[in-house]
């Protein structure tokens, strides 16, 4: 196609130099595809001398809900182990790490300090760096764009985990490429890196704009109007409020059986919000939260991508409905007793955890922490 996007795995002959003679890992699942849908497995198979594959959360092949764990078992279709990195260990040990001279990623992030792909990404680094192993991404674009930024500071001290790792923004405006450098010279990993860049990509450009095919990266993220709703709706999902899985639009979406659609739509739409419309919902969960019963809620249109604030959006929605429906409102409890909740590891603040402070004062502390990452993180951008 004229003028698309070339992707990192696409230029795997231009870096043929930095795979001679090694043995290489690839973390990957069905979104490693090159523009015309062939795999990367396949690419490096033919081209490199591909020895293992390593699994993210939800598997290679995407068919597993969040949170299940896996075991390393032998990919049927090209009979090369994968290892799995979502299960006792995220982070590869020296066993594994000694049967490789590089670990490489190619896979589709969402652009959202959530997804746990960019910590699987980290802690390969992490083990890269401890077992003296090079570490190559594929570069990839950020499915909603890297111009927008937003997001609060997340206090690692306290609420760092799988969901939040770094202090960065929940919608952080880097590609994957853009990430593992900031990883790497920011935050002190320190291993020796190489990003194979993209061609005809800038920060501008939203999925539909680089005229490549979308693939679902994970079972509840199908579309990229999801992965545009997530950065507002996520939060919800360490709470009693549904985020809309199990039905057939998770994350653009949200309600519960003691809300009112109607009512919840009309006080949303009346804070002004830009780029969004809260439509009135009804839904019926076929699994997760309220499974089997009716939910009353709203839809999250996003009518102008440009305008729209997700984290804004978010927090609005968040404090409103912990005010207006707090005899019913609850944060979900923790999966492991005396730990914090998945509410406090994705809010990664305790001012918002706790509602301590103002709706205004929340969406200032939020601009401002949004531009203190901008200018730490605007160090490390390839493209323009």
């Amino acid at each position: 196609m004229k003028n698309r996007t070339i992707l990192g795995i696409e230029r795997v002959d231009e870096f043929k130099e930095v795979f001679e003679g090694k043995r290489v890992g690839l973390i990957t699942n069905p979104t490693g595809i090159d523009g015309n849908f062939k795999s990367s497995i396949d690419i490096l198979r033919e081209k490199t001398n591909l020895v293992g594959l390593f699994s993210p959360e939800h598997g290679v092949r995407a068919s597993i809900q969040a949170g299940v764990h896996l075991d390393t078992y032998i990919d049927d279709e090209t009979g090369i182990t994968v290892y799995s990195l979502y299960g006792q260990s995220k982070k590869p040990s020296k066993e594994l790490m000694d049967k490789l001279d590089i670990m490489s990623i190619d896979i589709q992030d969402c652009g959202s300090r959530y997804y746990t792909f960019i910590y699987t990404m980290a802690y390969c680094m992490m083990a890269c760096a401890e077992f003296d192993k090079e570490f190559v991404v594929f570069d990839r674009p950020n499915p909603i764009n890297c111009e927008q930024v937003e997001g609060n500071k997340l206090d690692v001290e306290k609420y760092r985990s799988f969901v939040g790792y770094y202090p960065i923004a929940q919608r952080h405006g880097m590609t994957m490429g853009e990430l593992a450098q900031l990883f790497n010279e920011e935050y002190g990993i320190g291993c020796k890196l190489t990003v194979i860049p993209m061609l005809n990509y800038e920060r501008w450009m939203d999925f539909e704009d680089t005229k490549l095919p979308w693939v679902i990266p994970t079972p509840n993220l199908p579309t990229v109007a999801t992965a545009y709703a997530y950065n507002a709706t996520c939060i919800f999902e360490g709470t009693n409020v549904a985020e809309g899985r199990g039905t057939t639009t998770p994350f653009e979406l949200i309600g519960a059986p003691w809300i009112k659609a109607e009512r919840l739509a009309e006080e949303l739409n009346g804070y002004g919000l830009k780029g969004v419309y809260f439509r009135p919902q009804w839904f019926t969960p076929t699994f997760s939260k309220y499974q089997g019963e009716l939910c009353g809620g709203v839809y999250v249109h996003i009518t102008d991508r440009k305008q729209f604030e997700a984290l804004k959006t978010s927090w609005t929605m968040l404090y409103h409905i912990r005010t207006k429906y707090s005899e019913h409102f609850a944060i979900n409890k923790p999966y492991v007793e005396g730990r914090p909740t998945l509410f406090h590891y994705e809010a990664g603040d305790d001012d918002i955890i706790n509602n301590a402070i103002s709706l205004n004062e929340q969406i200032v502390k939020l601009e401002r922490e949004t531009e203190e990452f901008k200018e730490i993180s605007k160090k490390y951008y390839i493209y323009k």
